[in-house]
């Protein structure tokens, strides 16, 4: 065997004459493609075309667990206009071009994430052989990064797997498991991961080299072959892509446009464009959000949240309470972090509904063929369930999920300091009670802590820790490090009243009801929310949480923080009218028999029962802006008073813990946006016209006498 070692890839012509290119990063935990690479690769080429002896070639990744991860963005970053970036996709196009006219048959061996410039690599190739393993994931989420795939990939894939796919794929930033994929026409073979190499190289000595496209049934013909068939598919792939994004977010327009290009007029004219519309997206103020967040996103699963203190394993969780809370942390407990899990509740239905609520998820992804049955069972029997304390003893996390009551949470502490071992650590869930009470009474104070969850916790990605002032810095390390095999992304906050995603909310939700009171609609209220860029408008949110949630909180937050969180008369109205939302089809909008099939109504009565004759005087960016600067204002406070240690956990807290816009980039790259002596020309304004809640706090007032930022 003969081998040549560039830094990045290694090149070994086996005795079949197969040519195997090795990828693999020294000193990266996975793949990703740089445009330095772009030499490497041409050399790596020029050997394999003058070795007349050499059949095939084979690319497959040096590291465990992954492909190609996608492209470098950091890259991006330094381009200072749109032709620098255009440039980047160029030579992306040109590298993958370059691979596909290869007269020798390539075939990329696929185990692990193959994203973005990754799959991009893989499409170039002429045949893809993936794992069947739960690892093995394909996609291209350039979307998710405000950019379109920039390497061929908005013209290869419709090639592969069809427009109505491709478009799907590309405007969602969907990734599809090895054995959809091949059902798809992305991938041509799945393949035990033991047998990855050996039958890619089978492959490669039995490929014929062509330019695959996809099998297309006679309606899938009707609409991508002809041109009024095309015009359909986009106008209504637009029409769709605009009700979902509000025209918030220029990519997946942009996505479309390129991909019809290519359609009509030809694979180079949708190079063009594609490159070109990668060049300006770069640029955009929506895409530099998006992968700020990225990278604070990826920087802070470097952290532990305690400094240099390193977590200890967790080996073995409980969960006190098998509601939905319970449930739902069970599950990501046992299904992402692999731990068993003891779930104790006062009776046995209890423990039923927390074992059923992970047994129908995981059914879910066994019927999709995501898990297998033996994986399903593994993880089914990770799960166990008493109603006393037995099996407790070798626990090293419980996390407490039952209702908001000091004095339970507190005996529940008492219990747990008996029952387990002395490093136990015992996390509450709550929303409200600050963590310091809960520990008041602890003799292992230290071990006490706050992880505040998000229903639906299989879904939220965000989780709150929240250290008192005696947590020790060992309990918040291990507690952030867990809370990341969940799935989860945590932000460290200091504890008091509402912590820092419910304070900042509470703000909002209450301006929401206060701008109803005054005869704005429901309905005009949600949408202005939903056009600024939430997922929901928050009187929806409202009936999602529970009406009977928010009046509760509210007194707490007003007590501790002040006058400004005193909600509206709103809610005592709607509760006496036995209105508690959607957990008792009963709220702002109707439910059940009364709901019009796939239409959201308002239930009108709920005016009388305000006591307001519903009449839209304010323009919806007037009602967004009154809502939204309680939310950036009280962010602002959080910070100063340490709640959140940076603008950077504010930004993440807020997007992945209530859909503050990503596209904005979180409160505090929005203040920056809109500059901090706008939002306080604006909060004067409102403070002159609505009262004293709209009084920008002291930060803001320095910081527009200085005239700096949150961010440089």
């Amino acid at each position: 065997m003969s081998k040549q070692q560039p830094n990045s890839f290694t090149l070994t012509v086996r005795d079949d004459k197969v040519a195997v290119i090795t990828m693999d990063i020294p000193g990266e935990s996975m793949n990703v493609l740089k445009a330095s690479f772009a030499a490497e690769i041409n050399s790596i080429l020029a050997s394999i075309k003058g070795d007349s002896t050499i059949k095939g070639v084979v690319i497959i990744s040096g590291k465990k667990d992954s492909f190609i991860a996608g492209a470098d963005i950091a890259m991006l970053d330094s381009c200072q206009s749109a032709e620098q970036a255009e440039d980047i996709a160029r030579m992306g196009q040109q590298m993958f071009d370059t691979l596909e006219q290869l007269k020798i048959p390539l075939v990329a061996a696929i185990h692990g994430p193959c994203l973005g410039g990754g799959l991009e690599l893989a499409m170039a190739c002429h045949a893809r052989v993936a794992t069947d393993s739960v690892k093995t994931v394909l996609g291209l989420p350039e979307v998710q990064l405000g950019l379109l795939p920039g390497s061929g990939g908005t013209q290869r894939l419709p090639r592969l797997v069809g427009i109505q796919k491709a478009l799907d794929m590309m405007l969602t930033g969907k990734q599809l498991r090895a054995v959809e994929a091949k059902k798809a026409g992305l991938v041509d073979e799945v393949v035990p991961q033991s047998i990855l190499l050996q039958a890619a190289v089978e492959r490669a000595l039995k490929t014929k080299i062509s330019i695959k496209t996809k099998d297309k049934g006679f309606l899938a013909k009707l609409l991508e072959n002809t041109g009024p068939g095309r015009n359909i598919l986009f106008s209504q792939a637009l029409k769709q892509t605009l009700k979902k994004t509000q025209g918030n977010y220029p990519a997946p327009v942009r996505i479309i446009e390129v991909v019809r290009k290519g359609q009509d007029s030809g694979y180079a004219a949708g190079l063009a464009a594609e490159a070109k519309a990668f060049g300006q997206l770069c640029m955009t103020n929506e895409s530099a959000a998006l992968r700020s967040l990225f990278f604070a996103t990826t920087q802070m699963k470097k952290e532990t949240g305690a400094g240099d203190t390193q977590p200890q394993k967790v080996k073995k969780v409980a969960v006190l309470g098998g509601g939905l809370m319970g449930g739902g942390i069970a599950n990501v407990s046992s299904t992402k972090a692999g731990v068993p899990v003891r779930i104790k509740d006062i009776n046995e239905q209890g423990i039923s509904n927390a074992l059923k609520y992970s047994y129908t998820l995981l059914a879910k992804k066994f019927k999709r063929r995501f898990i297998s049955k033996a994986d399903m069972q593994k993880q089914l029997l990770l799960l166990t369930g008493s109603t006393d304390y037995s099996g407790f003893h070798d626990v090293d996390l419980v996390i407490e999920a039952v209702f908001e009551d000091l004095t339970l949470k507190q005996k529940m502490v008492a219990d747990i300091e008996q029952h387990c071992a002395e490093h136990t650590i015992f996390a509450s869930n709550t929303s409200s009670l600050p963590i310091g009470q809960i520990a008041a009474k602890a003799s292992r104070p230290e071990n006490v802590i706050g992880l505040h969850y998000f229903s639906p916790v299989d879904k939220m990605p965000l989780v709150e820790v929240i250290a008192h002032e005696k947590t020790s810095a060992q309990t918040i390390a291990t507690t952030v490090a867990f809370a990341r095999k969940q799935g989860k992304t945590p932000i460290v906050v200091k504890d008091g009243a509402g912590f820092y995603v419910n304070r900042i909310l509470a703000l909002y939700m209450n301006e929401a009801a206060a701008i109803l009171l005054q005869g704005e609609p429901v309905e005009k209220i949600d949408k202005a929310l939903v056009k600024f860029g939430f997922p929901v408008g928050p009187i929806t949110l409202l009936d999602e949480v529970g009406i009977d949630v928010g009046a509760k909180i509210s007194p707490i937050l007003t007590a501790q923080l002040g006058e400004r969180f005193t909600a509206p008369d709103a809610f005592s109205k709607l509760l006496a009218d036995g209105r508690k939302g959607k957990k008792t089809e009963k709220g702002f909008y109707l439910y059940g028999a009364a709901a019009k099939k796939g239409v959201k109504t308002v239930d009108s009565s709920v005016y009388n029962i305000l006591g307001v004759s519903p009449a839209a005087a304010l323009s919806s960016q007037a009602i967004a802006s009154r809502c939204t600067v309680q939310m950036l204002n009280e962010a602002v406070r959080c910070l100063d008073e340490g709640v959140i240690a940076s603008a950077r956990d504010g930004d993440i807290g807020a997007i992945f813990g209530i859909g503050f816009p990503p596209f904005l980039g979180g409160p505090f790259r929005y203040i920056d946006t809109l500059g901090v002596t706008n939002l306080v020309a604006t909060l004067r304004q409102l403070q002159a016209a609505h009262g004293e809640r709209f009084a920008p706090c002291q930060r803001l007032l320095t910081m527009a006498e200085q005239n700096s930022r949150f961010y440089n």
